[in-house]
């Protein structure tokens, strides 16, 4: 069953990760995205669910309360830290960090660079429901401690400035609840796998 990313990511965890689109700071006010959409479907084969607190998330120069945040790890080597943002008026806004060539520099550290922030909210555009990811081109990093074969993981900080110059930051620190990790299917051997 080949689903494109945002349908399998949204069906493993309801509503939350529906892979990006522009964030709506405020339900009126978009962030525009000059960006074109990547035209690559990816399956997700590792889903790591973290519970804690953001102690900071800031969009844009606005801040916003989270639900959770995961990771994701697409079959193509296309990592996400997805962030459901708490919104009562849009259950589908969240904001990714997105990159490839993650690296582990120890068994308890691992870095992604950030190439691109992926944007959602319900008032996305829908392929089979769900809303599509919009994508900002954007340079920075996020630096987890913890790792996931032993389903620790100590925070999370990302920062990212996209091509308008907005700024992206992210703080999360979990509450020492085991990480929640699905490996969907085995990735191919030459993409970066997080237990390897």
């Amino acid at each position: 069953m080949r689903l494109r990313r945002p349908v399998l990511a949204a069906t493993l965890v309801p509503a939350f990760l529906a892979f990006a689109s522009p964030c709506f700071a405020e339900s009126s006010t978009p962030i525009a995205v000059n960006n074109p959409p990547a035209q690559q479907n990816a399956l997700i084969d590792l889903l790591a669910l973290m519970s804690g607190k953001c102690k900071t998330l800031k969009i844009a120069g606005r801040t916003f309360a989270c639900k959770t945040v995961a990771y994701a790890h697409g079959d193509k080597g296309r990592v996400n830290f997805a962030v459901a943002i708490d919104d009562p008026s849009d259950d589908s806004h969240v904001v990714s960090f997105s990159g490839e060539n993650g690296k582990r520099a120890d068994d308890n550290s691992y870095e992604l660079p950030i190439d691109r922030m992926l944007l959602n909210s319900k008032h996305r555009p829908k392929v089979d429901g769900l809303p599509v990811p919009a994508e900002q081109a954007s340079t920075g990093i996020c630096r987890q401690t913890g790792n996931f074969a032993a389903k620790k993981v100590s925070d999370i900080t990302c920062s990212a400035t996209d091509s308008e110059g907005r700024k992206y930051e992210l703080l999360f620190v979990s509450d020492g609840t085991p990480v929640s990790v699905r490996r969907i299917r085995q990735s191919s051997p030459s993409i970066q796998d997080p237990f390897k």
